[in-house]
């Protein structure tokens, strides 16, 4: 497995994971259930930390990726752009989930404000995620650029040529 299969084996964790947390945190609120909001915050702690290995894994994706034919280096370039944003939105609802995880095991009575800004963080993240994964999955598939029609035409001219 090389770096750039390892980047793609993780990215989708973080992306699928928030979205995931979101739905759990959304029922946990609706049901009036602690055990399930607190499972949500658990949920996004792992989607933070799976960020993290997607971040890190990256750069050597790049390094593999960069040089094949018809990769640009713009959408690369937009891509990071989009993953260093999602990252450190990422951090931040991953810390404050730890947080509030934190003052509901202690029996705080503002960790409800914690619960809150988790849930429009994840919103947030799930913002992000779309764009992060929608300039990742560009990068290499044509089909989804906001070109592609322009691409199909431009190769149904070549093939009137003939």
């Amino acid at each position: 497995m090389n770096d750039a299969h390892f980047h793609l084996v993780v990215n989708h964790l973080p992306i699928v994971g928030v979205l995931i947390g979101f739905l759990v945190l959304l029922a946990g609120f609706v049901i009036k259930k602690p055990q399930v909001k607190n499972t949500a915050l658990g949920i996004f702690i792992f989607s933070a930390l799976t960020a993290i290995v997607a971040f890190l894994t990256g750069e050597g994706a790049e390094e593999i990726v960069e040089n094949l034919p018809g990769i640009s280096e713009t959408l690369i370039h937009k891509h990071e752009e989009f993953a260093e944003l999602f990252l450190t939105v990422m951090l931040i609802l991953g810390s404050v989930s730890l947080i509030t995880l934190f003052f509901e095991y202690k029996k705080l009575p503002f960790s409800k404000y914690g619960f809150i800004a988790v849930l429009l963080l994840s919103m947030t993240s799930i913002v992000i995620s779309k764009n992060v994964g929608t300039s990742g999955g560009e990068i290499t598939h044509i089909e989804i650029r906001s070109n592609a029609n322009v691409i199909q035409l431009d190769a149904e001219d070549d093939h009137d040529d003939d």
